[in-house]
């Protein structure tokens, strides 16, 4: 997998998606081949440094969702990787983000209960205050994909 697809493209800052990797041993850089995705051509990356890229975090096709076995042991502050795709035919990105608070708690560490809820708000503090994609709210029992062709499916 490889971080900050398109590296610069702000898109896809502190993400992570497959591709294919060929080594250039005259640059000790990589290549990478991102696959196509619906209307989209094959994307080709050069110069793709070492410290870019990573194993798969977990053994899932990145056309289908990982189930977590860890939602109940999320708090606030705990870092978290979330699947999210542009629609049904993308592949799943992995994007970093943060555990926060829900909106009823004041954030004061001793009388947080936010660990005890159903639900697990996400943040995505990378991107700007009012933005759409910047927070979310998960289902800590029924975890299964969410969203729409605007907003884009995460899981």
């Amino acid at each position: 997998q490889v971080y900050n697809r398109e590296n610069g493209h702000i898109g896809f800052m502190l993400s992570c998606y497959d591709a294919e990797l060929s080594y250039n041993h005259q640059t000790d850089t990589f290549q990478a081949r991102y696959p196509p995705h619906g209307r989209r051509a094959v994307a080709i990356e050069s110069g793709v440094p070492w410290e870019r890229l990573r194993a798969a975090p977990v053994n899932t096709s990145p056309h289908d969702l990982h189930v977590s076995d860890c939602l109940n042991n999320l708090h606030p502050g705990d870092h978290i990787e979330i699947q999210w795709r542009r629609n049904k035919e993308f592949p799943y990105g992995w994007w970093y983000g943060v555990v926060g608070h829900l909106e009823s708690c004041d954030g004061q560490e001793n009388y947080c209960h936010c660990h005890t809820s159903g639900a697990v708000v996400l943040e995505f503090n990378h991107y700007s205050p009012g933005s759409r994609w910047r927070r979310t709210v998960i289902s800590r029992k029924d975890h299964r994909e969410t969203g729409n062709e605007t907003d884009g499916f995460y899981g």
